[in-house]
């Protein structure tokens, strides 16, 4: 970015420098990871476009290749750099949660759900299968849906968990829909699974359910 053809009040960098990311609106930041405009546009109207175009900061990162290449400024070379940005956010979040490491909150818990589940389009229904000290062993994908819902069988469930020779599971599935609200059929799901890992010894600690900007867990609410 050429500072010269900002007005003061929109240097971007500098403001991130002086006063932190936090101080920069969603179009500021976008500004500052495309670095440059088009012809005739400076990057901040054409990020302020963007975020117009999507909707959100959310729907322009998560896009499609086919509908971000669409927009006039933008092409694989930058879509290749948000995917990466996002990759990079996604496995800064998974650190605390590797293998072998003990999950120590449900805090940590959540925000490493949300980084695997909160972008996804379709519903997917995943395992965080755990030894018996709470140390991770694997996060699985386990079933994949469309918009309106994922089928789950209770036996390949069982059957993972076995595999993994897990002590304990945390199940999670995002709503696309964004609202983390969890329904009956969620609720009725959580506890045949838990009486169907009960038959060997495995526990279902929690089920949380991701939605875009929080993560419900049932067994806070009581609904195990």
């Amino acid at each position: 970015m050429n500072n010269t053809v900002w007005p003061r009040d929109e240097r971007p960098r500098e403001r991130l420098l002086a006063h932190g990311p936090e101080s920069l609106s969603d179009a500021e930041l976008l500004a500052i990871f495309l670095r440059t405009g088009t012809s005739g546009t400076p990057v901040l109207a054409l990020a302020r476009h963007l975020l117009e175009e999507f909707g959100s900061l959310r729907g322009l990162m998560t896009a499609s290749h086919a509908s971000f290449c669409k927009v006039r400024g933008l092409g694989s070379a930058k879509y290749a750099q948000v995917q990466a940005a996002m990759e990079m956010a996604r496995r800064v979040m998974d650190e605390p949660v590797r293998q072998g490491n003990p999950l120590t909150s449900p805090e940590e818990t959540r925000r490493y759900l949300r980084s695997r589940l909160g972008t996804q389009h379709h519903e997917v229904f995943a395992g965080l299968f755990l030894d018996n000290r709470h140390r991770v062993i694997r996060y699985q994908e386990l079933f994949r849906g469309t918009i309106d819902g994922a089928a789950v069988y209770p036996r390949e469930v069982v059957r993972y968990a076995l595999d993994h020779n897990a002590a304990a599971v945390i199940f999670a599935h995002n709503h696309p829909s964004g609202i983390a609200e969890p329904s009956q059929a969620d609720i009725s799901l959580t506890r045949r699974l838990r009486d169907a890992l009960a038959l060997v010894d495995i526990r279902v600690l929690d089920h949380m359910v991701v939605g875009h900007g929080e993560v419900i867990s049932l067994a806070e609410r009581g609904l195990m």
